[in-house]
C-alpha cells in the first residue's frame, strides 16, 4: 500500500482511537470498581500503556508493516505467539467497534441505539474503503471538534463549583482488587495507540514517525483522561459517578450548565465516532496481515486498484462489526475487549523483551497479565474461551498443513 501519512495523520489517527472509547464510556465503571481511587486505577493504567507504548515503538521501527503486533510476535517469537496476538486483536477490537458503534447509537438516539449503530458502522467502512488519507483527514476534524468541547465541559465544571477536596480525597476501601480492576477497565481507553502501529504500511519515514506519533499521542490522551477524570469526579463523587450512564452530561448538570447537555451529547456522538473509524482501521489492517500469511482467507488480501485500501478486510471487518453491533450491550463488550487486548499487549512486551533494554517490557508483560486477570470473572472466563479457541484452531491447521505435506 502507498505510505500517503505523515507524523500527524498518525498522532490524530491514534487520539481518534482513545478519546472516544475512554471520556465517555469508562469513567463509571472504574468508578464503580475502585471509587475515589479511580484515580489510582488511572495512574497504574498509564504506566502500563506507556510500556506497551515504548516496545510497540521500537517493534514498529524495525517493522513498520501492516499488523502490529501480529508481526512482532511472529518475527521476535515464532508464528505461534504473532498468531495469537493477531487473534487476540482482530476479536478484542472487533468488540470495541462494536462498543464505540453501540455508544454513538445510545447518545445519538438511545430508543433506536442499535439500528444507529449499524448505520455508523456501514457508513464508515465505506469511507474507510475509499481511502486511509479520506480517513486521516476525518480524523483530524474529530479530535479537534472533541478536545474543545471536553474543553468546554471542564470549564463549565471547574469554573462553577471549583474542586471538591472531599470527592477527590483517595480512599482505598475497594481494595488493591478493585483498584486493579478499574485500572484494567481503564486500560480499554489507552488501547488505541495501537492503531498507529498497525498502519505502518502506510506511513511515510515509519522507523520514525510510528514510535514519535505513539508517544506523543499517549502523552495528550494521558492529559486529558486526567484533567477530565478529575473535574467529573470532583463535580459528582465517586458513588454518584459509578451509578451515571453518562458521567459528562451528568457533571454539566449537576454544575448548573444544563444547557450543555446536548453538547455533551453531540461531542460523545463525534468522539465515538471517530473511535470507531480508527478501530476499524486498525482491525481491517490486521487481518490483512493475518491473510497475507494464510491465517484468514486469502481473498482478505486484495488492495483495491484505485482507492490503494484493503477494500475487502475492511468489508469484512464492516459486516461482522454491524452484526455484533445489532445484537449487543456495550457494557458486555468492554471488559471482554480489554482482557483480549491486554493479551495482545503482553506479547508486545515479550517481543521487545528479546531487543535488550529490558527493564520496561519486563513492567509491561507482567502489568499486562496482572490487569488482565483482574478483570470481572465474567470477562476473564470469556476472553480466556475465545483466545483459547484461536490457539487450538491455528495447532489444528499447523497439523493438518503438516500431515499434508
Amino acid at each position: 500500500m502507498k505510505r500517503t501519512l505523515g507524523t500527524f495523520d498518525a498522532v490524530a489517527v491514534g487520539l481518534g482511537a482513545m478519546l472516544g472509547a475512554g471520556i465517555f464510556v469508562v469513567l463509571a465503571p472504574a468508578a464503580g470498581a475502585a471509587g475515589s481511587a479511580l484515580l489510582v486505577g488511572l495512574a497504574v493504567a498509564a504506566v502500563v500503556a506507556y510500556c506497551n507504548a515504548s516496545s510497540s515503538a521500537r517493534l514498529a521501527a524495525l517493522y513498520p508493516q501492516s499488523g502490529g503486533t501480529y508481526v512482532y510476535g511472529r518475527e521476535r517469537l515464532g508464528p505461534f505467539w504473532g498468531y495469537t496476538a493477531g487473534w487476540s486483536f482482530v476479536v478484542g477490537k472487533t468488540a470495541s467497534c462494536a462498543a464505540m458503534a453501540l455508544t454513538v447509537g445510545y447518545y445519538a438516539w438511545p430508543s433506536h441505539a442499535n439500528t444507529v449503530a449499524v448505520a455508523a458502522v456501514l457508513a464508515l467502512t465505506v469511507l474507510n474503503v475509499v481511502g486511509v488519507q479520506k480517513s486521516a483527514m476525518v480524523t483530524r476534524v474529530i479530535v479537534a471538534v472533541v478536545l474543545v468541547i471536553l474543553a468546554v465541559v471542564v470549564a463549565a465544571v471547574v469554573g462553577s463549583s471549583g474542586l471538591d477536596a472531599d470527592h477527590l480525597a483517595v480512599d482505598f476501601d475497594a481494595g488493591a482488587a478493585g483498584i486493579l480492576q478499574s485500572a484494567g477497565l481503564l486500560f480499554f481507553a489507552f488501547a488505541g495507540y495501537a492503531r498507529i502501529a498497525t498502519l505502518g504500511e502506510e506511513v511515510r519515514d515509519p522507523e520514525r514517525a510510528i514510535p514519535r506519533a505513539i508517544i506523543v499521542a499517549l502523552g495528550i490522551a494521558l492529559a486529558v483522561y486526567a484533567i477530565v477524570a478529575v473535574a467529573v469526579l470532583s463535580e459528582l463523587g465517586s458513588e454518584t459517578l459509578a451509578a451515571a450512564t453518562a458521567p459528562l452530561a451528568d457533571a454539566v448538570t449537576a454544575a448548573g450548565h444544563p444547557g450543555l447537555v446536548p453538547v455533551v451529547r453531540v461531542g460523545a456522538v463525534i468522539a465515538a465516532t471517530g473511535s470507531l473509524l480508527a478501530l476499524i482501521l486498525g482491525v481491517s489492517r490486521t487481518t490483512l496481515a493475518m491473510a497475507r500469511d494464510r491465517h484468514l482467507p486469502t481473498a482478505l488480501t486484495a488492495v483495491h486498484p484505485r482507492f490503494d485500501s484493503p477494500y475487502r478486510a475492511e468489508i469484512a471487518v464492516g459486516v461482522v462489526v454491524a452484526v455484533i453491533a445489532a445484537v449487543a450491550d456495550v457494557r458486555d463488550a468492554i471488559g471482554f475487549s480489554s482482557f483480549a487486548v491486554l493479551v495482545y499487549y503482553a506479547i508486545a512486551n515479550a517481543s521487545a523483551y528479546t531487543l535488550g533494554r529490558r527493564t520496561i517490557p519486563v513492567i509491561g508483560l507482567v502489568g499486562c497479565l496482572v490487569l488482565a486477570f483482574a478483570l470481572p470473572f465474567t470477562s476473564v472466563l470469556a476472553g480466556m474461551g475465545v483466545v483459547a479457541l484461536g490457539a487450538v484452531a491455528y495447532l489444528v491447521r499447523s497439523r493438518t498443513s503438516d500431515a499434508n505435506r
